[in-house]
C-alpha cells in the first residue's frame, strides 16, 4: 500500500505526469526559492525531490511579493516530446484586482535547464495547459474573484508562444463555490474538466465535469464531489481537495491531491499543506470513483500494478556537513537565491551566510531553510559568529513567514557583549522570549538545538557552548503562531539558518553543520 502524504510538509497543489516509466509531480512554493518543487517516482510511492525548474533570476523575480504570494498552483505537463510548466506569481492578493501574473516555461530535459518565461495574462490564478490529441494546445485558467473557468487556445509563434483566439467562459462551477485549479481531460469521447471547489480549508474538494466539446457546455457530475474529507474523524485527512489526475502505462488511474493533517483535536496546521494520492476508476456511466468507494480520502491507497520497489526510497529529514559544492534540492530561501548570500568555498566543511535585512523584510533575506515534515521533530546547527552590535544576529530559525517566527540565537547587546537571545513574531509583533544569555568571548562553537513535542504543540529551545552540556533557554513555547490557521497562509513551518545584519556591515556566521530529524 501507499502511505499519505506521499509528499509530507508543505507541498500543495500537486500537479503530476508520466513521462514512460517516470512519474513527476510540481507543487507550489509561493515566496520560497526557487520557484516550484518538483519530484520524480517510479512507483508512486517513493518520491525524490530534484531540482527546481525556475531557478534564475530571468525566470522569476519574487522580491517584495507578499506572503504566502508569489508562485500559486504550477500545472506540469508533458506532449510526448517537450515538457511544460505553466505557474502563477501572485504579486497581490488583496481587493477586487488580484495581481496574478500567468507564465509558461519548457524543456526538453526535465532535469536540465527550462527556458525564460513567456507572459499569458493575468486575468486569474491556477492556470493549466491542456494537450489535445489533435496537437492542439489550450491554457486553461480561473477568473479572478472565482466567476469561472475560461479556455483560450495557445499556438507556437516561432521560437515562442502567444494565445490566439476567443477567450470562452466554459464552467461557472457546481455550486459548491470557490472553483478554482481547473485540469481538462481527453478519454475516450469526453472532455473531463477537474477543479478544486470549497476553499482551500475545511470544507476543500475535488469536482468533475464532462462535455463532448472541449468549449463546453460542461455537465457537473451527478454525484459530486469525487473527493473531499471526513470531517467529524479527527485521524482523517483533510482540507482534501486540488486534484491531478495521472494514468499508469498498465491502465490504472491515480489522483494526486492537496490535504493537510492537523493536530489532534485542534484545527492548527504547522506542517502546512501536503500532497495525496488515491486510486481511482471510471464507473459504467463514464464518471470518476474513488478505488476505495465514497467520496473521503484515504490514509493509504493500492499501489499500482507492476510498479513495486522501483529503487527510489522517501526520505525525511537532512543531516548535512557541507561536504558537497552546492546545496541540496531540499533547501529554499525566501523570494531570493541563497546563492546571493551564502559560499559554500571560502571554507571548506562550513557554509558561510552573510547577514542582510532582518527576517521581516519581503525583499532580502539570508535564510537557508527546509519544511518541517513531521510533528516531532528536532534541528540543529552549529555556528561561528562574532556580532558588534545589537543589529547583527546569527541564528537557528523556525518560522512560518516574515510575520510569524522564532529565531533562536547569537547577537551582542549594547556593550558589545555576546549573548543568546531567542526572538519570537507574533503577526509582525517582536517580543523577546527569555533574558539574555552572556555567551564566551571570542569564536567558540555555539550549538543550537530546537526540538518539538510529540504532538507538534510546543517547541523548546537548547543551546551549548564549546561541546559542553545541553541546556534549555526558558520553557516550551506554542507553535500555533506558525500554523496555516494562525498566519492565514498557505505554506507550513520551516526550520533553517539565518543571518542579519542591519549595520551594513554585511557580518557573516559560519555554520558547520545542520540537521533535520523526526520521531518514529
Amino acid at each position: 500500500m501507499i502511505q499519505n502524504p506521499i509528499l509530507r510538509g508543505f507541498c500543495p497543489d500537486p500537479s503530476i505526469i508520466r513521462a514512460g516509466e517516470d512519474y513527476y509531480i510540481a507543487t507550489s512554493t509561493f515566496e520560497w526559492w526557487p520557484g516550484v518543487k518538483l519530484f520524480h517516482s517510479r512507483d508512486l510511492k517513493n518520491w525524490e525531490q530534484i531540482r527546481s525548474p525556475l531557478r534564475r533570476e530571468s525566470q522569476l523575480n519574487l522580491i517584495g511579493d507578499p506572503t504566502s504570494g508569489g508562485v500559486w498552483a504550477p500545472c506540469l505537463s508533458y506532449d510526448g516530446e517537450r515538457f511544460y510548466l505553466i505557474f502563477t506569481d501572485v504579486k497581490t492578493k488583496k481587493g477586487r484586482y488580484y495581481n496574478t501574473h500567468n507564465y509558461m516555461v519548457w524543456t526538453d530535459d526535465i532535469c536540465g535547464e527550462w527556458s525564460d518565461p513567456v507572459y499569458l495574462n493575468s486575468i486569474g490564478f491556477d492556470p493549466s495547459l491542456f494537450h489535445d490529441s489533435d496537437g492542439t494546445k489550450y491554457l486553461v485558467n480561473m477568473v479572478n474573484g472565482f466567476k469561472g473557468v475560461l479556455v483560450q487556445r495557445l499556438i507556437r509563434q516561432g521560437d515562442t508562444w502567444r494565445l490566439d483566439g476567443e477567450r470562452r467562459k466554459v464552467y461557472s462551477g457546481s455550486g459548491i463555490g470557490c472553483t478554482e485549479g481547473p485540469h481538462i481531460y481527453h478519454i475516450g469521447k469526453w472532455y473531463y474538466l477537474l477543479t478544486a471547489e470549497g476553499g482551500t480549508g475545511y470544507d476543500h474538494c475535488v469536482t468533475l465535469a464532462r462535455s463532448d466539446s472541449v468549449w463546453g457546455p460542461y455537465e457537473t457530475a451527478p454525484d459530486n464531489p469525487v473527493l473531499t474529507s471526513d470531517r467529524e474523524d479527527p485521524h482523517a485527512l483533510q482540507k482534501c481537495g486540488h486534484g491531478d489526475l495521472v494514468e499508469t502505462a498498465a491502465g490504472e488511474w491515480y489522483l494526486v491531491h492537496l490535504c493537510s493533517r492537523p493536530r489532534e483535536g485542534k484545527r492548527q496546521c504547522p506542517l502546512g499543506r501536503e500532497t495525496a494520492i488515491q486510486k481511482v476508476r471510471w464507473n459504467e456511466d463514464g464518471w470518476l470513483q474513488l478505488e476505495q468507494g465514497g467520496k473521503f480520502a484515504g490514509s493509504c491507497t493500492p499501489e499500482p500494478a507492476g510498479c513495486q520497489n522501483r529503487g527510489l526510497q522517501s526520505s525525511l529529514g537532512i543531516e548535512d556537513h557541507f561536504a558537497e559544492k552546492k546545496l541540496s534540492p531540499l533547501y529554499s530561501s525566501p523570494r531570493a537565491s541563497y546563492e546571493e548570500f551564502t559560499d559554500l568555498a571560502v571554507r571548506p566543511g562550513y557554509l558561510r551566510i552573510t547577514g542582510q535585512e532582518s527576517l521581516n523584510s519581503l525583499h532580502h533575506v539570508s535564510l537557508v531553510a527546509i519544511r518541517q515534515q513531521e510533528y516531532e521533530a528536532e534541528a540543529e546547527t552549529a555556528l561561528e559568529f562574532q556580532p558588534q552590535a545589537p543589529e547583527q544576529l546569527a541564528a537557528l530559525a523556525y518560522l512560518y513567514d516574515a510575520m510569524n517566527f522564532y529565531l533562536f540565537g547569537k547577537t551582542a547587546d549594547e556593550e558589545g557583549k555576546p549573548i543568546l537571545t531567542l526572538v519570537k513574531s507574533d503577526g509582525g509583533v517582536v517580543t523577546d522570549e527569555i533574558e539574555p544569555i552572556l555567551l564566551p568571548e571570542g569564536d567558540s562553537l555555539l550549538e543550537l538545538k530546537i526540538v518539538t513535542s510529540r504532538d507538534g504543540g510546543e517547541a523548546f529551545f537548547f543551546y551549548r557552548c564549546g561541546g559542553g552540556t545541553w541546556r534549555q533557554a526558558g520553557g516550551g513555547f506554542s507553535t500555533e503562531i506558525l500554523t496555516d490557521e494562525h498566519c492565514r497562509g498557505f505554506t507550513g513551518a520551516h526550520f533553517g539558518m539565518y543571518v542579519h545584519d542591519m549595520t551594513g556591515e554585511r557580518r557573516y556566521a559560519d555554520f558547520r553543520h545542520f540537521s533535520v530529524r523526526y520521531g518514529t
